[in-house]
């Protein structure tokens, strides 16, 4: 079989304890992966590629994108295919750039969420979505599906690929959803692989988010701790 013509499934969006609302190690990541029978996962922490060129390395039974989840000056972006950190709090314009110049892949991540106080404004998506390559038109941890649907129809209307992701913070979340496609050699036929492909995934539900507040206290505590213990 030409390596073109085998389906692969992708989770175009998960975390770990890399990011400040994420408890979940990256041992335990990695068995999730393969437990999920993903073949490829986008590692994508807020703010830090760290965690995802760990998990690179320790890969076994499925290959790793190194992503980031960007917190920029208009919400949320996502770059994949990237080598180097994306600093916060630029502009949605300058983000975008800096994605580029390493070759990169933008994603808007759930950009019509009505539970997260992050997601890209409405006027920067108007914005933007020229230069961006995909939408993600499924995300596992929206609290209304009719979010997931808007977003598909936004990328419909303008010829965008669609992503999918479980946006994954505890183990059990990964593969919720993800985007069965062609494989892919690398970045530059990504897009088009994506663009043909479909998305897939159910709802984690609304106790996933209640989880997520209690790790970023416990995280939170635990920085407090630590910094008491040094002085």
């Amino acid at each position: 079989m030409n390596e073109h013509d085998r389906r692969i499934r992708i989770d175009m969006h998960t975390h770990s304890e890399y990011s400040p609302d994420s408890r979940t190690p990256l041992a335990e990541q990695a068995r999730a992966v393969r437990a999920a029978g993903l073949d490829v996962v986008c590692a994508t922490d807020h703010n830090v590629i760290a965690g995802a060129l760990r998990l690179r390395e320790m890969a076994e039974g499925f290959r790793v994108i190194v992503g980031e989840e960007i917190s920029t000056r208009d919400g949320e972006l996502i770059g994949l295919f990237l080598e180097r950190e994306i600093p916060r709090d630029l502009t949605g314009e300058e983000t975008i750039a800096r994605i580029r110049e390493q070759g990169g892949v933008v994603v808007v991540p759930h950009p019509f969420s009505r539970n997260r106080m992050y997601h890209l404004r409405r006027e920067a998506l108007d914005r933007l979505w020229p230069k961006v390559d995909a939408i993600e038109v499924f995300n596992a941890r929206e609290a209304f599906a009719g979010d997931n649907r808007r977003a598909a129809v936004y990328a419909a209307e303008r010829d965008l690929a669609g992503a999918a992701g479980s946006d994954a913070h505890r183990p059990a979340e990964v593969g919720r959803a993800y985007v069965e496609m062609a494989d892919f050699a690398g970045r530059d036929d990504f897009v088009a692989a994506l663009r043909a492909g479909t998305a897939q995934g159910t709802l984690s539900g609304t106790r996933v988010h209640v989880l997520t507040r209690y790790d970023r206290i416990r995280k939170w505590l635990g920085r407090r701790k630590t910094a008491s213990d040094v002085r």
